[in-house]
């Protein structure tokens, strides 16, 4: 429960910079949901890394290892989602999940962010990850540019 309830909780906050509207309530409810989180749980084709402190979630990173990156033939492992409650940012949680994936799976990582999320953008480059092209993500009449940046350290 606590995955689904930092996940709508972050989504929201990033993409509903407008207000929530009907068509981004529904997006978000009906992505995570707790049956898809204890689908990915099961899946051996995901990886999922936690940061708790004590019984608190903090944040995560979702894996995933069979999401094959086409743009420039990258190839790689998918930062499928790194969520970090927005009470602890800037505490280097991002940074230490996003470390622990790179020590568990290896440097091949590629991600898309929304081209309008400025401080994830800002984050990964920092990190590392280079822009190599466009996604577009399409839910109901809305389309949104995504960046999709690759781990080049």
């Amino acid at each position: 429960m606590s995955l689904t309830a930092l996940s709508i909780q972050v989504w929201l906050h990033t993409y509903a910079t407008e207000g929530v509207s009907d068509d981004l309530a529904r997006e978000v409810l009906s992505t995570f949901t707790p049956e898809y989180f204890r689908e990915i749980i099961a899946d051996p084709d995901y990886r999922l890394f936690v940061k708790v402190d004590g019984e608190n979630l903090l944040g995560y990173i979702l894996l995933d290892l069979d999401s094959r990156c086409e743009e420039k033939n990258f190839g790689g492992i998918e930062v499928d989602t790194l969520y970090v409650q927005e009470h602890f940012h800037g505490r280097g949680i991002g940074r230490v999940l996003l470390g622990h994936a790179i020590d568990s799976v290896g440097a091949r990582l590629w991600l898309t962010a929304w081209a309008g999320n400025v401080q994830a953008l800002a984050f990964y480059r920092a990190y590392g990850f280079v822009d190599i092209g466009t996604a577009w993500h399409v839910f109901e009449d809305q389309k949104y540019e995504n960046r999709i940046l690759a781990y080049q350290k």
